[in-house]
């Protein structure tokens, strides 16, 4: 295992851009293109007040990935403006590192820091629950697709959270137009005659 000393986090550059897509290809190597495409998509309405691209590098080379975007807390006092954690990859020989796990404490403090009061995500609980992630559900938030297992999604408040907060989560239009909110079922082949 290497040290957390000999990994950078920084925000994405320019010229990152190639080596994010074949992080995030690697990682999801089952839905690669579209989850490059997300980010690319991602990538084109970021800027420094609504999200963040974070990579994690190792001697000048991206390791990992991991992406924080704009979206809605429809709350009944207002929207809400919050984050959406997705994706964060790492190339597969340098998973179980604790580069991911730097990407996330790194993100989530920035966030913190800019008064971002809620990051959202749908993942593994064993997994987020390190970082502070709990099931929304738990908070009275109600998840923006019925395709997305209640445990998979998850919630963490920062300190701008206030108790007022709680409502229908909203993914930004993009994760919508990729298909990218929930599982969907494999289709079944077609019977054999």
């Amino acid at each position: 295992m290497k040290a957390a000393a000999s990994w950078v986090v920084r925000e994405e550059r320019p010229e990152d851009h190639d080596e994010v897509r074949r992080v995030e290809s690697a990682a999801f190597a089952h839905q690669a293109e579209r989850v490059a495409r997300l980010v690319d998509a991602l990538r084109e309405g970021l800027s420094v007040s609504n999200g963040l691209s974070l990579v994690a590098t190792e001697s000048d080379v991206v390791v990992g990935h991991a992406m924080f975007t704009h979206s809605l807390l429809d709350a009944p006092q207002r929207l809400v403006e919050v984050q959406v954690l997705s994706p964060i990859g790492v190339l597969p020989e340098r998973q179980r590192q604790g580069i991911g796990s730097m990407l996330i404490r790194r993100g989530l403090g920035m966030l913190n820091a800019r008064g971002v009061p809620l990051v959202f995500l749908e993942g593994s609980p064993d997994y987020y629950r390190r970082f502070g992630f709990v099931a929304a559900a738990q908070l009275d938030f109600r998840k923006p697709s019925l395709r997305i297992p209640d445990a998979a999604f998850q919630v963490k408040v920062l300190d701008a959270y206030e108790p007022w907060m709680t409502g229908t989560f909203v993914y930004s239009q993009t994760f919508w137009d990729l298909d990218l909110v929930g599982l969907r079922e494999t289709p079944s082949p077609p019977p054999q005659l």
